[in-house]
């Protein structure tokens, strides 16, 4: 491959644009789900806490389950877990499209079935990133998983904006489609190419069962970035209360919702494209404390915005920052761990972002039912700034990366 043309060499590997097809499909599907439920608990409770409550439910499987499924990502063929999850996943959402169409749908159904869709995503994010290590030669690996990324940006833009034109005309049309995204996904993955050869499965005791966390833990860069990364998301995600935006601060219906849910990742493609022709080689832990700085203070601005346009800005800066973390932290857990553990230490990965994700989304809401929407958001973003000035004192070991040589650890 020539790495002068970064992005053709990428498209012309077949394995590659066959993983992109799963990772685009669920993501979309995750997208216009997450779009549809939200709006769907607003719809039905006007409550900010009861959105929160969608992430809190949707954040217990990942936290009780982690230890599992890592070992399932391990231990089975990581394409058939994956696969399995996403069917589960699929079948969720066509259970909402059936409760919606027959107005069966409550709050406390939806949580119950957020809930199914967080263990089924549980299942499958571990095994699904594990996969593209060996899809791609390793040299290729940084530009691959920005390519992945700016394709599942692009989901993630598309997602919204489909899912806010089909929740205007039907709510149980939109649930639908993410059961026909999902199960083409779970059909298209098991045929994903891998070069990976059969290892022993390791003996099933302790030190196997927490060795993610071992490994993690050892290695002090990946330890950084991984909880800067929980904490900015953690205290600084807005997600949960764009409903509130759409509903009430800036009037303008699922349109409107659909488009704030867009806008972080118009900004993230935009981000992923420059990072595949130019992916970040030095000063990757530098890259990695200002991205996160441009995070928060994207959110500060969208607090402060005084109109929609101005506030959808703010949201491009903040999905753009979002994916430069992204990208450094995935290449960082990719390249400096050994390939018979990478799915224990991605659902130990997985459960850290489930944390910043999802009971992000509880905290927003409850800060929101507490001090307002707009000053929630604010001191999310203001400490966001701060997690940025104590991390730089922490993790002096992420401060120095310079690259992403690996690094080897014992576990």
């Amino acid at each position: 491959m020539d790495d002068a043309s970064p992005v053709k060499p990428l498209l012309r590997h077949a394995p590659f644009v066959r993983f992109l097809y799963v990772r685009i499909a669920a993501s979309v599907a995750l997208q216009m789900q997450a779009l549809a439920v939200g709006w769907q608990m607003y719809v039905l409770t006007g409550s900010s806490f009861d959105l929160g409550l969608v992430g809190l439910v949707q954040f217990i499987p990942t936290l009780g389950l982690f230890l599992v499924t890592g070992q399932a990502a391990d231990r089975f063929d990581r394409r058939v877990v994956a696969a399995a999850a996403q069917t589960v996943e699929a079948l969720a959402v066509a259970v909402l499209a059936v409760a919606t169409g027959s107005g069966l749908l409550t709050p406390g159904f939806l949580l119950a079935i957020a809930f199914l869709i967080g263990a089924g995503r549980a299942f499958e994010q571990p095994s699904l990133q594990s996969v593209l290590p060996n899809v791609v030669p390793s040299r290729l690996l940084p530009r691959a998983i920005a390519a992945a990324n700016s394709a599942a940006q692009t989901a993630v833009v598309a997602g919204p904006a489909l899912g806010g034109v089909l929740l205007a005309a039907s709510p149980t049309a939109t649930f639908a489609a993410c059961a026909v995204l999902w199960l083409s996904a779970a059909a298209l993955m098991p045929g994903v190419a891998m070069t990976r050869a059969f290892t022993p499965r390791e003996p099933l005791d302790l030190k196997t069962l927490f060795s993610g966390f071992v490994f993690i833990f050892r290695n002090k860069a990946v330890l950084g970035a991984i909880t800067l990364d929980l904490f900015a998301v953690l205290l600084g995600s807005t997600t949960a209360l764009l409903p509130v935006f759409a509903s009430d601060i800036f009037p303008t219906g699922p349109l409107g919702f659909g488009a704030l849910r867009a806008a972080p990742a118009a900004g993230a493609i935009v981000a992923a494209l420059i990072l595949t022709r130019r992916p970040i080689a030095r000063r990757v832990g530098h890259a990695m404390f200002g991205s996160v700085a441009v995070y928060g203070a994207g959110t500060i601005l969208f607090a402060l915005s005084p109109s929609f346009v101005l506030a959808t800005f703010a949201l491009v800066a903040v999905g753009a920052a979002d994916l430069v973390s992204v990208v450094i932290r995935q290449s960082l857990v990719q390249l400096y761990t050994p390939d018979p553990m990478r799915g224990r230490v991605f659902a130990v990965n997985s459960m850290f972002t489930a944390t910043s994700n999802q009971l992000g989304t509880f905290r927003a809401g409850t800060a929101a039912a507490l001090l307002g929407t707009v000053p929630a958001v604010l001191f999310g973003g203001l400490s966001t700034i701060a997690v940025v000035l104590i991390g730089t004192a922490i993790f002096r070991d992420l401060v120095h990366t310079d690259g992403y040589e690996p690094r080897q650890v014992k576990v």
